[in-house]
């Protein structure tokens, strides 16, 4: 036989004792467990040493059975001297102790349940042996390797003490219901045809219903409120559009600082930041000069953007970026942009709407039908506002 053989036959040797020590420590392990627990359970009953009562309990022997009749014919006869009142403390007496008789006798039952149920999982451990002796024998490496580890890891690892103290194992759920307030449901109405109001009073607790909720895209509304006569009206407004703009400009600069400190593959500040701008800038409640510089700032996030991860950029961020820049009417800057998109995303529809609007407000007719025509031959689906521009121009 090679070196080879012999080391293989050993190791099938040593597989087979450890698996054969393994079934009789196992078989060993159960019947002692199973020893035990004849020890630690109820004796069985003999023919003329105790009885039993209706309950199930057990009863003394007889010789102190004879004892007790004995000791209660004293008690009687004590009982009687002693007269009514004694009578009535026995009877109480006598119902407590067969409460607790009973107690008694319901609480050996339910040990005697308690004590089949444990015994049900060691009647199986002998089935549980076998089977791993099985896979043992038949899985020579694998097999005592797979139950070792799995015995050292529960034993160092997963055995641990559960914490129960701060869990609750209540099934109550509590679901509240709040009452609308269907007077402020009806007198809500559009802030453009309330600020029109002369009532003061109805202007103002509309202001106050709308200032409490979440301004950030009524602020254009709210900027109409500047101009009302209602001077309490127009310092609510002012007040609102003051903190939210403040707030913008900090959370612009904040982020802006982000994108400088970033690395060259990092975009997450930019792709938070076009939306975020664009909300406020659509709105138009900066004045004109302030408006223009924020629009500028925009496009550089766009430009950063657009020179990190072209693919990150949407043909919805083109959108955003050329109507933004029609908004202060930077036709250059515009074009760029639109021809950006118009490569990266041929066939989506916002790459000729962007151009159209351009060339429109350029007053470049040359330019306007030809992208017109384009849209004509091209398979995009349109919309009903560009199908009423072909037309009108058709």
């Amino acid at each position: 036989m090679t070196g080879k053989e012999i080391f293989f036959c050993c190791i099938l040797l040593a597989n087979a004792v450890v698996s054969v020590l393994y079934l009789v420590a196992g078989l060993l392990y159960v019947r002692q467990c199973e020893a035990e627990d004849a020890k630690g359970g109820v004796p069985q009953e003999q023919d003329g040493g105790t009885e039993k009562n209706g309950a199930g309990n057990k009863r003394k022997p007889k010789k102190a059975a004879k004892e007790d009749k004995q000791q209660g014919k004293t008690v009687k006869e004590e009982d009687k001297q002693q007269g009514e009142t004694v009578k009535d403390k026995n009877r109480k007496q006598g119902e407590t102790v067969k409460e607790k008789d009973r107690q008694v006798g319901a609480d050996k039952e339910d040990a005697e349940q308690d004590g089949q149920e444990e015994e049900l999982p060691m009647r199986n451990g002998r089935i549980v042996y076998v089977m791993n002796f099985a896979v043992m024998m038949l899985c020579p490496v694998a097999g005592p390797i797979f139950f070792g580890a799995g015995y050292l890891l529960y034993r160092f690892v997963f055995r641990q003490d559960v914490q129960l103290e701060d869990v609750i194992f209540s099934k109550e759920r509590v679901k509240t219901n709040e009452r609308a307030d269907e007077e402020r449901e009806r007198n809500i109405a559009p802030l453009e045809e309330a600020i029109a109001v002369s009532d003061k009073e109805s202007l103002r607790s509309l202001m106050l219903n709308v200032i409490r909720g979440d301004v950030h895209n009524s602020l254009a509304a709210i900027s109409l409120a500047l101009n009302s006569p209602d001077s309490e009206t127009a310092h609510y407004a002012a007040s609102v559009l003051q903190d939210e703009l403040n707030n913008f400009r900090g959370n612009v600069q904040k982020i802006w600082r982000e994108i400088e400190k970033e690395e060259e593959g990092q975009t997450d500040c930019e792709y938070y930041l076009i939306p975020y701008m664009n909300n406020m800038l659509e709105q138009k409640v900066f004045t004109e000069m302030e408006q223009r510089n924020m629009v500028n700032k925009f496009a550089e996030v766009g430009e950063v953007l657009f020179r990190k991860a072209q693919h990150r950029f949407t043909s919805q961020y083109y959108e955003w970026l050329c109507l933004r820049l029609l908004d202060i009417k930077d036709f250059e800057a515009m074009e760029t942009w639109c021809s950006r998109g118009a490569a990266q995303y041929p066939e989506e529809l916002s790459s000729y709407t962007c151009k159209l609007k351009l060339y429109f407000t350029a007053g470049n007719k040359e330019k306007f039908f030809e992208t017109m025509n384009e849209l004509k031959h091209s398979s995009i689906v349109i919309d009903k506002e560009t199908l009423a521009l072909i037309r009108t121009f058709s």
